[in-house]
């Protein structure tokens, strides 16, 4: 096929060209580079057949792109929308009126009109809408770029809703054809955002045609349903399973997806291909875990009854935010990147720390500098990033943000990216920022604190991936994540992401019978809320109106439950003081009902939000061509703001004033190599679960049992006294489960330890904390040890049960 005399012509027509960069070298100098662009055989392969098909079968195509990073998407992206906006449909009319390309690279907009003026050696084909322009509006300048039919028109995801008021200002509009790229398949292109873009662009009434209520719920309700006048080209290196729902295509497009015709991605470009073709690094090849021991004392504090598992969560997330523990890891860091990393690169190598939340990130930038100040070095240089600002506690001294002169003295304004790139700094200590779409080939390691799973965990971690010249040996020392874990979220995407199954279109039918099961709204309100909220002229107040019985009903029910939950607390505590028993039971009888009263309430605003998510989700999928379900989306959407109750919270008010850290030691667990083999490619679930939450009944026991758990847990010596405590919290989350607990009930001891019992253990076993590196590793990787804990879970299943 390439050594085709017209396939030659195109390569040479259409996709070969120069890319001339001004690239700013670590020493701040400006350096013009030029390359010749050539395209690999797969940024080949897929634009040809991306036009083909769509040449072939028209507008209203959905095209998932699974391309791993390193694939060269902004090419691939800026090569399909040129030739999308050149193709032409057999009676000779253009195929799309414009392409809108939904991307966050900045690089993207001036790539695109450098690659297309090789080629059309003309102006204006490219035009970008990233801001406000003088008097115009984001929204205004999108309108005229499409009314101009501009070929191709770049918009970022926080301009993109900007297209819906341009298509509503302007209903000739509608009419047009229109391809939607999306880079990285960000979530604005699905959920709402796409819906209400597919409404807008999708009508098919004349312009002028008088419009009511009943015709605009008529169109909201289409508007799910595939539209013929818009193609999706959806790239991505991380498809989720619901991103391979939405713009996968199954075998048999004619047939309804389903197990057995499950959508798939229209061309993949693997990361094992790219690792393989050396345009990526293999960044698990050499991945350390450390394990920490600790202990902690707790002699003066109040020993009140509370949440057990809330507070374990807050006693960990305590020893975490712990000066020494920080200082600790710190060191290791430090110590780690001078020996390991520094060097690299020709001293160019940079490194990055991720840490779970902005206050972790600060603390952990204050801990760096005085260690390295300490110890006087001066070949470590480290910045913060986060988002918003960090207030005052009891380590940091004063509110911050991330451009405050304490933290980072050195950025002198510049952006952190930037700056990082500089030889100014070359280490970014981040929360929740610069792990996803972070390009900085100096990257040689990461330091990991905080849990990473599933997408978050492979897109955090290839941000090691890119190649320099020299650099063919990465980091990872992860303080949090178990080895397994890791590989888990990593297999789906290493060969082609493949869906498990699909989601159950009737779950949205089960949450609804939930929503009315509690008599909050009525269905009369739903249907004259909805009536008002699809009458243009019908007054902003009308959707109010509608909604308060509904909210006065909720607060009504919440205020008084929440008072009876009080008075059978005071009525606990006096049987308490009293030692009375009989009136203890009672009592407990009395809170545990009021308690389950206030979370079934808690569950409806859940299942409330979980109904909205599903419906603009399965309404893209599945033709369900009611008028019901639309009304109670938009109901529950403008419902769900409203109901805001304070409940009573004085239980998870855990006071750790008193606590001491008494012991603490960080060790090393392993120094792997993590392989992928070619038979690994784990399956993405579909969304399983949504609505049959139920009413939490805390485990409540004294705090200081908890703490005593927690250092048998925690501490250097394991005994069987740990085991038991510790098997008390997994065999509650063990009967919570419907599946293991029908195998437990219904089979022999033999036959559930050979069902879904030993592996849903170790998963509640990981996740039963918020550091679950902390859990022991005799559990976790002994094998023996790990037999006699299931046993000892099983038998507390069965006596639970019988």
């Amino acid at each position: 096929r390439l050594f085709n005399k017209d396939a030659w012509l195109k390569v040479i027509g259409r996709f070969m060209h120069l890319e001339v960069e001004n690239k700013e070298n670590f020493d701040g100098r400006t350096q013009k580079k030029e390359t010749l662009i050539f395209p690999r055989y797969h940024q080949w392969d897929v634009v040809n057949q991306l036009i083909n098909t769509t040449r072939r079968e028209g507008p209203g195509g959905k095209y998932l792109i699974q391309h791993s990073a390193g694939s060269g998407k902004s090419n691939s992206i800026a090569w399909t929308a040129h030739q999308l906006s050149s193709l032409y449909a057999d009676d000779g009319s253009k195929l799309f009126n414009s392409i809108v390309v939904v991307t966050d690279r900045t690089v993207l907009d001036s790539q695109l009109q450098n690659t297309i003026r090789q080629f059309e050696h003309a102006v204006g084909v490219v035009r970008a809408i990233t801001r406000d322009v003088g008097n115009k509006s984001k929204s205004e300048q999108l309108a005229e770029a499409l009314q101009e039919q501009v070929r191709i028109i770049v918009v970022t995801i926080q301009t993109f809703p900007a297209l819906y008021d341009a298509i509503d200002k302007y209903p000739a509009l509608q009419a047009g054809k229109y391809a939607i790229i999306a880079d990285e398949a960000h979530s604005s292109q699905t959920g709402a955002s796409a819906s209400k873009l597919k409404a807008l662009l999708g009508s098919d009434r004349p312009e002028g045609d008088d419009i009511s209520a009943a015709d605009l719920l008529d169109a909201a309700v289409q508007a799910r349903m595939p539209n013929e006048r818009i193609s999706y080209y959806a790239f991505t290196a991380t498809p989720k399973g619901k991103t391979l729902e939405l713009f996968g295509r199954p075998n048999d497009p004619h047939s309804p997806i389903s197990d057995d015709n499950k959508p798939k991605a229209f061309h993949v470009y693997s990361m094992r291909q790219a690792i393989e073709e050396g345009f990526i690094l293999d960044v698990l090849r050499n991945y350390t875990t450390y394990a920490t021991a600790w202990k902690i004392a707790h002699p003066e504090g109040e020993d009140k009854e509370v949440d057990s598992k809330k507070a374990r969560i807050k006693l960990a997330k305590w020893v975490r935010l712990h000066p020494y523990n920080i200082n600790q890891r710190v060191e290791i860091i430090v110590e780690h990147f001078r020996e390991n990393v520094r060097h690299l690169l020709n001293g160019q190598a940079k490194a990055m720390v991720v840490t779970a939340s902005r206050q972790e990130a600060v603390r952990y930038q204050l801990a760096m500098t005085g260690y390295i100040v300490e110890k006087g070095y001066q070949d470590v240089h480290a910045l913060v990033a986060f988002s918003g600002e960090v207030p005052a506690d009891d380590y940091i001294p004063e509110s911050v943000t991330e451009y405050d002169k304490k933290l980072n003295p050195g950025l002198n304004g510049r952006k952190h990216d930037k700056a990082l790139d500089s030889d100014d700094f070359n280490v970014m200590i981040v929360a929740n920022k610069y792990q996803t779409g972070f390009d900085q080939p100096k990257l040689c390691a990461m330091y990991v604190d905080k849990k990473l799973q599933g997408v978050e965990c492979v897109q955090t971690l290839s941000r090691l991936n890119r190649t320099f010249p020299g650099k063919d040996q990465t980091f990872i020392l992860d303080f949090f994540n178990s080895e397994e874990d890791v590989l888990e979220s990593f297999k789906p995407y290493y060969t082609t992401a493949e869906l498990d199954s699909v989601t159950d279109p009737h779950i949205l039918f089960d949450i609804m019978s939930k929503l009315d099961e509690e008599h909050i709204y009525e269905w009369s309100e739903v249907e004259k809320f909805a009536e008002a909220f699809f009458d243009p002229n019908a007054p902003a107040s009308k959707l109010g109106y509608y909604c308060k019985p509904a909210k006065e009903r909720f607060m009504a029910r919440y205020k008084h439950t929440i008072e009876t939950l009080k008075q059978a607390k005071n009525m606990l505590n006096q049987a308490t003081l009293n030692d009375d028993k009989i009136s203890i039971h009672k009592a407990d009888d009395s809170v545990r009902a009021a308690g389950e009263m206030v979370d079934q309430l808690d569950l409806f605003k859940k299942n409330l939000n979980s109904y909205v998510r599903m419906y603009e989700f399965l309404s893209q999928i599945t033709p369900y061509n009611d008028h019901e379900l639309e009304s109670l989306c938009v109901y529950a959407k403008h419902l769900l703001p409203l109901l805001r109750a304070d409940r009573l919270d004085d239980e998870d008010d855990i006071d750790l004033s008193g606590l001491t850290l008494t012991h603490y030691r960080t060790t090393k667990r392993a120094e792997k190599e993590l392989k992928l083999g070619e038979e690994d490619g784990g399956y993405l679930r579909p969304i399983k679960g949504v609505g049959t939450g139920k009413p939490y009944d805390p485990e409540k026991r004294k705090l200081q049992e908890i703490i005593d758990a927690l250092n048998d847990l925690f501490g250097a010596e394991v005994g069987d006294e740990h085991k038991l405590r510790f098997a008390e919290g997994i065999a509650g989350r063990l009967r919570e489960d419907d599946e293991v607990m029908a195998q437990v009930c219904r089979h022999s001891k033999k036959e559930v330890m050979h069902g879904l019992l030993p592996q849903r253990l170790l998963e509640h076993v990981v996740d039963s904390m918020e550091d679950h590196e902390k859990l022991s590793t005799e559990v976790l990787e002994n094998p023996i040890t790990r037999e006699q804990f299931s046993k000892l879970i099983l038998q507390l299943l069965l006596d639970k049960a019988s």
